[in-house]
């Protein structure tokens, strides 16, 4: 059973192609991590998935609703879609519970009782349970942007998007993102992730897609992926990310371990 389905999708922003014919499948269960050097089109897929971003043409489905249909419900499709992006977007003047309760009680209309206990309960699977009372500026990065995947999960979300989550998050603060991420995906969270983590993708990932000009280069398990690119573009994009004197494989590798 697939989770998301996407079909020839574009998207231009005027007369800039961002997207390109854009063919993609998640499965139930799946973590797909789509990497690819910037300027690809990677976050405007994630967003396409959710309608952030309205596509131009082609079709998308999440589950067995169609969201590109105009007569979709896409706040009821929202709802079972939890998104992380690069920024926190926490409300400062609200406390961690508060950040995590609030689109509870206003979309799902839970009572507080019920969001506050669904709250601390995720509040722990992130490892933060002490520090519900906080404010967001009391936290590190790595920190907020926990709080920011426990405000997801509140949601009871079918399918998490991860938008290069820990790209706005100084090095030392990587580790404890991605060990969340982690623990989704051990649990069976469908997962799509966009992200320049590429020690995470190659451990991690179901599977993962090259994205360069707005196409799927190529795809496939992280071995193959990485160990045996068949696309020249793959090949250059992984040697450039993956030398030696690249941060990105030594450091990245020597967090997940911790």
């Amino acid at each position: 059973m697939s989770t998301i389905e996407i079909s020839a999708l574009h998207k231009s922003f005027g007369p800039l192609e961002v997207l390109r014919g854009i063919d993609l499948t998640v499965a139930t269960g799946e973590v797909v991590c789509v990497i690819g050097p910037s300027g690809s089109g990677k976050s405007t897929l994630l967003r396409c998935v959710n309608l952030l971003e309205q596509p131009t043409s082609g079709t998308i489905r999440v589950g067995d609703v169609e969201v590109t249909d105009p007569d979709c419900d896409i706040d009821g499709v929202r709802r079972r879609i939890g998104m992380v992006f690069q920024q926190f977007n926490l409300f400062g003047h609200l406390t961690v519970r508060e950040n995590v309760t609030i689109a509870q009680r206003r979309v799902l209309k839970r009572s507080r009782a019920a969001a506050d206990k669904i709250a601390l309960e995720n509040l722990a699977r992130v490892g933060l349970a002490d520090k519900a009372a906080s404010y967001p500026a009391q936290l590190s990065g790595g920190q907020q942007q926990r709080v920011a995947i426990a405000r997801a999960l509140a949601m009871d979300p079918q399918l998490m998007l991860f938008d290069e989550p820990t790209s706005a998050l100084d090095p030392e603060l990587v580790g404890e993102v991605l060990a969340v991420m982690r623990g989704l995906a051990a649990e069976g969270m469908t997962m799509l992730v966009v992200t320049h983590e590429m020690a995470f993708a190659r451990e991690v990932a179901s599977r993962v897609v090259f994205m360069d000009g707005g196409v799927v280069v190529e795809q496939g398990p992280p071995a193959e992926v990485f160990g045996n690119p068949r696309e020249e573009r793959t090949r250059v994009f992984l040697h450039r990310v993956l030398e030696p004197t690249s941060v990105s494989e030594t450091e990245i590798g020597a967090r997940l371990t911790e």
